[in-house]
Parts: structure tokens; C-alpha cells; sequence
């Protein structure tokens, strides 16, 4: 899967659904022309809500425009300032999308989701170090967010901190137990230091807990392949590209943390006729990308 980036998670889009309607304004005086603010800010958190439903179905650019109008008529709501940060953060409007989550802050610094998407900006932009104090702070406020941990690993991983990096997947896997993607990550390090066998464990179960993560399956099938176990890798690489050919593609998959040594063993496998003969067929159409981290 994409390595996940925290941008809209579901339980904020749901949050939003959920927000308490304004009540009704009262009536105006007469003949004095005014602006109902409560009315205005319930015509806001409507759009928020429109706007977090479109983004759930990946409609960016649509959702863009209805969460800036909601953030200027609801503008003391955090939520609606988060929404507004992750939806910029999509487009990769960085200084916007700063701009925004640190409004959010300003209203509620209790709010750990805001922390952990001031973390996702500095990540995109390869801040890795500021991402650490943003996930750390995060994960103050809500210590035992799996995706929280998940975010810290990687930020721990590209600044070269291994060790800190798998401590903080394994305490992912402990909050929940079938979030793969951090066995697939801890997979990945252990291929890169050498240990093929708990590299192989690693993928192994992140696929028994998801049979359509191509990731993992396609990792294991490398490995497999190169370990000698010919066969069966070819086997699990034409099923894991019948999921999502993006694994195909080496600069995706370096995009996704996989390093020198597994790219190299990959690239290997890519170019065997079988798999480039699977390269040719669709994909499944009933099998949906990977987990966006979304981010």
C-alpha cells in the first residue's frame, strides 16, 4: 500500500457527520437588515459535512471549495479547519494547508489529529525531524492511535533510526492487530539488514490479515523467488499484480520505503516472462487500491 499519510481519516469525516446542528436563530427585527451568524455557521458545518463525504470518495477538487467557504462561515470550529488542512495537503498546497491546521490548533490544541496532520506536512516535504516533534506531540493526546504510531515509524525510518522505527510499528501491531502495514514495514527493514527468514514472517502475516494487499504479497514473492522457492514466488508475484500493477514500478515502490537491496532483487523479478506477462493482463476489478494513508 501507499505508506499511509494522515490526511482526512475516516473517524474525522465522521465526526463531522455527527456535529451537533446549530440551533434555530432567532427572528430579526423588523426592518433591520443583518447577518444571522448562527444561521451562517450552520450553513458551514453543512458544507464541511458535504465536503468530508466527497473527500471520502477520493472527490478533491470538489470538496476543495465547499471546506474553504465552510472554514470562512464556521470559522471557530476546529474540525472544519482540519478538514480544510487535509484537503490542501492532498493537493499539495503546503503553506495553505500549514496555515489552516495551525488555525485549527489555535481553536483547540487538544485536538491530536491536528498535531499528527501538522506531521503529515512536514513529512511530505521531507522535514522528517519536525515530523517526529509533530507525531510525538500527537501521540501525546492520543497515545494509543495505531496510525499515530504507524506515522512515527516512518518518519523514524527515512531519518535512518531504525530501531526506534520498529518499536513504534510493533507498538502499532499492539494497539491493533491487523494493521498490516507496520508488520510490512518491520518486513522491509529486516530485508534490508539481511534477515530474509523474519522479512519473509513479517509479509507472511500481513497477508493472512489482508489477502488483497498487494504489498506485502508482492515483497514476499521476491523474496521467495530470490530465497530459491521459484515457483511459489511467481505464483504470489502474478497474484499480487493482478491486485495493483502501481508494484510494478520500481520509483512507486521506492516512494513506499522499499530499499536498495529489495529494489534490486525486485527489478530481477519484474523482467521474468511470466511476470511481465502478467504485467499484460487487467487488474482485478473488484480489488480496491491500497489503504490512502490516504497520507
Amino acid at each position: 500500500m501507499p505508506k499511509h499519510v494522515r490526511l482526512i481519516s475516516l473517524l474525522m469525516v465522521c465526526s463531522l457527520w455527527s456535529m451537533p446542528k446549530a440551533a434555530n436563530a432567532q427572528a430579526l427585527i423588523p426592518h433591520t437588515l443583518q447577518l444571522d451568524g448562527t444561521k451562517l455557521e450552520k450553513q458551514g458545518l453543512s458544507l464541511a459535512q458535504e465536503a468530508a463525504q466527497l473527500a471520502q470518495f477520493q472527490q478533491v477538487e470538489l470538496a476543495l471549495p465547499r471546506a474553504r467557504l465552510a472554514s470562512q462561515l464556521a470559522p471557530k470550529n476546529d474540525k472544519v479547519w482540519l478538514l480544510l488542512g487535509g484537503l490542501q495537503l492532498q493537493t499539495k498546497e503546503f503553506d495553505g494547508a500549514i496555515a489552516s491546521l495551525k488555525k485549527a490548533q489555535s481553536i483547540n490544541p487538544k485536538n491530536g489529529d491536528i498535531l499528527f496532520a501538522l506531521g503529515s506536512a512536514n513529512f511530505q516535504q521531507k522535514n522528517y525531524q519536525a515530523a517526529v516533534v509533530n507525531y510525538q506531540d500527537g501521540l501525546k493526546l492520543k497515545p494509543n492511535d495505531p496510525e499515530g504510531l504507524f506515522d512515527l515509524g516512518n518518519a523514524y525510518y527515512l531519518l535512518g533510526k531504525l530501531p526506534d522505527a520498529i518499536a513504534q510499528y510493533d507498538k502499532a501491531v499492539s494497539q491493533d492487530k491487523k494493521f498490516w502495514p507496520a508488520l510490512n514495514n518491520i518486513g522491509l527493514i529486516n530485508y534490508e539488514q539481511g534477515n530474509t527468514s523474519e522479512a519473509i514472517k513479517r509479509w507472511q502475516s500481513a497477508v493472512t490479515l489482508d489477502k488483497q494487499a498487494a504489498e506485502p504479497l508482492l515483497a514476499l514473492a521476491v523474496a521467495l523467488y530470490t530465497k530459491g522457492d521459484r515457483q511459489q514466488g511467481i505464483t504470489m508475484g502474478e497474484a499480487a499484480l493482478r491486485i495493483d500493477q502501481r508494484y510494478a514500478n520500481l520509483n512507486f515502490l521506492k516512494e513506499n520505503l522499499w530499499g536498495d537491496r529489495l529494489l534490486s532483487d525486485t527489478k530481477k523479478f519484474l523482467e521474468l516472462p511470466r511476470i511481465q506477462a502478467a504485467l499484460q493482463q487487467p487488474e482485478n476489478s473488484s480489488s480496491a487500491p491500497g489503504k490512502q494513508p490516504t497520507q
